[in-house]
């Protein structure tokens, strides 16, 4: 932080890879960018199919326990809700330029923010560096990943 109290630089930790799991970071992080403060974002565990090659295209809305949702767990249960809640959401926020996550990927790193994959979750889930958008600056330590941050604030999505 600043002398003056204002924000520097952000680090937005995504672990989860719902569209209400992955839009929040973008947001934020896009925010930032367009503020003048350095982002980066940290990709964990499902968080990484926002950067993933076959998965960034197809997050869908997590509706089976969402309480946001407002609808019994049973409901999002039933065959084809998911795919009709993430098409509506979808059309909702392309109203409001919202773009796709593939476009917003693109878009908030062509804004120079990082993009990184957690290397620990990289092992976990046997994923190979080419599994990654080219977007993605590196697969990284957690504790490579606290010297990015060091300085600035550190969010989870």
């Amino acid at each position: 932080m600043a002398d003056d109290g204002t924000i520097e630089k952000v680090s937005i930790i995504i672990s989860k890879g719902s569209l209400e799991g992955v839009y929040p970071g973008l947001i934020m992080a896009n925010g930032a960018r367009a503020e003048g403060i350095e982002a980066n974002l940290f990709f964990t565990f499902f968080g990484l199919d926002a950067i993933h090659r076959r998965r960034w295209g197809h997050i869908k809305l997590a509706t089976v326990g969402n309480p946001g949702l407002h609808l019994g767990t049973w409901v999002g249960g039933v065959p084809g809700v998911s795919a009709a809640m993430t098409r509506y959401m979808a059309r909702r926020m392309d109203r409001l330029d919202i773009p796709p996550i593939p476009e917003f990927i693109e878009m908030i790193a062509d804004t120079g923010a990082g993009l990184y994959a957690c290397q620990a979750s990289v092992d976990l889930f046997g994923y190979e560096r080419d599994d990654f958008v080219g977007q993605v600056k590196d697969i990284i330590t957690v504790g490579e990943f606290y010297d990015l941050a060091a300085g600035g604030q550190i969010v989870f999505t």
